[in-house]
């Protein structure tokens, strides 16, 4: 590809993106639907204007190392242990409920293969912590017990979902299942985690010290980026997607990370935040490629509309995605209103379940019609997710805050005897 036509696709990534991007977030959605519509609009379904090549496929490998660097930099690990049990339980059920059924139905109802069916499972697990906060933070409610619980076990979904991530890619490398290989990744997985947050403090301990003494605007987003890169590489060497390098580099330069033995390393909350504030601007750059470009993965025109595996399978997948992740919530010990909640804010994938649908169309793992069909859960549980949630709370959200009382009134009746 000549380099003039190049620049033009990406100017037509880039405004179609911003554009649709800010459409529907006005409209009350997350941006990630707009950009993700915006390729469905420039790339081969409708307008036609962009295929997807590979010099798209490498920014959009790049924007998904640094969306999910963005996961870890907003982890905090203290919150799950805060949560405590009931997190445990929400984060389990909603994991492993999904994947099962997911699994089980995609093989054993639509007779797709193991390695697809693992990979539609996995897809399902995903659970957005962006759109649950941000859900939460609207009905001004993520600080409440409901939310507390919802986010540490998203935090502890994502951290699930990070590894079954590299499990798949895996599998999908070699072509096969073979558990001997699984053990292996795991073990080096594991490796990769104990080493990588603490190499990655030290490093950012030399770039907070070169901050404060040169005086160069540039040198923290430079520095980082190059960090985040290269633990992409490491991670490919270990036999892991290059993603969970983004993640692991993310996780070590949060606020509070814990190495082994519970040892807990601060990071200085000043350079903590100055990395987030001046990585943001380049991870806003470079995410929407990815999505625009699971998008433009999307050829609608080659979708048999009339199919009745199609409209089953994507109804299918659409209840269990829904229902699947209530399983944990449900066995907490919790007022069944505020199960409710808990439940359907584990519903929203997002950037999640992109991430997992992306790795599976581009290691050919998925049909047109199966990509396709959960594209469209992952929009559905996405888009509409945070309206019944504050439907929801518009219309029971006094039960909800209800129960709160009465703990509160146990308690004291509690104390004075």
């Amino acid at each position: 590809m000549e380099a003039h036509t190049f620049l033009l696709q990406l100017f037509i990534i880039l405004v179609a993106a911003r554009v649709t991007g800010e459409v529907v977030a006005a409209l009350g959605g997350p941006s990630v639907i707009g950009e993700l519509l915006a390729g469905i609009i420039i790339g081969p379904s409708l307008m036609g204007w962009v295929e997807i090549n590979d010099l798209i496929r490498l920014l959009a490998e790049i924007g998904v190392i640094l969306l999910l660097f963005e996961v870890g930099l907003d982890t905090d690990m203290s919150k799950l242990i805060d949560a405590g049990k009931k997190s445990f339980i929400v984060a389990i059920g909603g994991f492993f409920s999904p994947f099962l059924v997911g699994f089980a139905v995609t093989h054993y109802l639509f007779n797709q293969s193991v390695l697809v069916s693992l990979f539609v499972g996995g897809t399902l697990t995903a659970t957005s912590i962006g759109i649950t906060v941000r859900t939460l933070a609207d009905v001004r409610r993520q600080s409440s017990r409901e939310g507390q619980i919802t986010l540490g076990a998203a935090v502890l979904d994502d951290l699930m979902g990070v590894v079954l991530l590299a499990i798949l890619y895996e599998f999908s490398v070699t072509g096969e299942i073979n558990w001997i290989n699984t053990a292996k990744v795991l073990a080096y997985i594991s490796v990769f985690f104990l080493l990588a947050p603490v190499l990655a403090k030290l490093m950012s301990n030399v770039i907070d010290r070169l901050d404060q003494r040169i005086d160069n605007p540039g040198l923290i987003p430079v520095t980082i980026v190059s960090l985040v890169l290269f633990f992409a590489w490491i991670a490919h060497l270990f036999g892991a997607p290059e993603l969970l390098g983004g993640f692991a580099a993310g996780l070590a330069l949060s606020r509070r990370f814990f190495l082994p033995f519970g040892v807990a390393v601060h990071t200085k909350t000043a350079f903590a935040h100055k990395v987030k504030n001046q990585m943001k601007p380049i991870v806003q750059l470079f995410t929407p490629i990815f999505f625009v470009a699971v998008g433009l993965s999307l050829d609608l025109r080659q979708v048999d509309w009339g199919s009745w595996f199609f409209w089953s399978f994507s109804l299918v997948l659409l209840i269990v995605a829904i229902g699947t992740k209530f399983t944990g919530a449900m066995f907490i010990s919790e007022s069944f209103p505020r199960k409710v909640v808990i439940g359907m804010a584990m519903v929203p994938r997002g950037e999640v379940g992109l991430v997992f649908a992306g790795l599976g169309i581009a290691a050919g793992v998925f049909s047109n019609d199966i990509y396709t069909a959960l594209i469209m859960v992952i929009v559905y549980t996405t888009l509409l997710s945070p309206f019944w949630i504050k439907l929801y709370y518009r219309q029971f959200g006094k039960y909800v805050r209800a129960t709160v009382n009465i703990g509160k009134r146990k308690a004291a009746i509690k104390g004075r005897y």
